[in-house]
């Protein structure tokens, strides 16, 4: 019985995530790679930019037994691990960056902290991200810090107190 294709996450060379998707595709591999429009400034203009959405990690769909030979595609730097596995994108926190990509909202990236003390987990009740759980980092004014642990990121996006429940 062959085993099912997972999301496995990889971590690139620095700068590198576009090129190595280009490599990926060319060798026959599915390849998500997350970007996200940002303004950036040079010293004559300001211009909206694509950038990864997660610096150096890149999602690869293919078997365990595949691991070996997308390490081999040049950039890749390491497989990512997660209690001592391959680390996996699960498909619903995939399709949540996908959905939240397709808001065109800004995101904010940062790397999760080991030492990071996870809060409560909350349930968005309304709005885009609707039925999104997540544990929640902090909660100022009005927004929330969502957690997808098995890669290690978290995602920041502005959500209104009213619409997060307890769970």
């Amino acid at each position: 019985m062959l085993a099912e294709k997972e999301w496995y996450v990889f971590y690139t060379r620095s700068r590198w995530e576009k090129k190595v998707n280009s490599f990926l595709h060319e060798n026959g591999f599915e390849a998500f790679l997350p970007l996200h429009k940002v303004m950036r400034q040079w010293s004559d203009r300001k211009k909206k930019v694509e950038v990864p959405l997660f610096n150096s990690y890149i999602f690869v769909k293919t078997n365990k037994n595949k691991i070996y030979d997308v390490l081999q595609i040049p950039g890749i730097v390491r497989s990512l691990k997660y209690n001592g596995e391959p680390a996996v994108l699960h498909d619903t926190e995939y399709r949540t960056i996908k959905n939240w990509l397709e808001t065109g909202l800004p995101l904010e990236v940062e790397h999760l902290n080991t030492e990071f003390q996870l809060g409560e987990r909350v349930k968005v009740i309304g709005g885009v991200f609707n039925g999104v759980v997540g544990e929640v980092r902090k909660i100022s004014e009005n927004s929330c810090c969502i957690v997808l642990k098995s890669i290690q990121q978290v995602l920041k996006v502005n959500i209104r107190k009213e619409l997060l429940l307890v769970e």
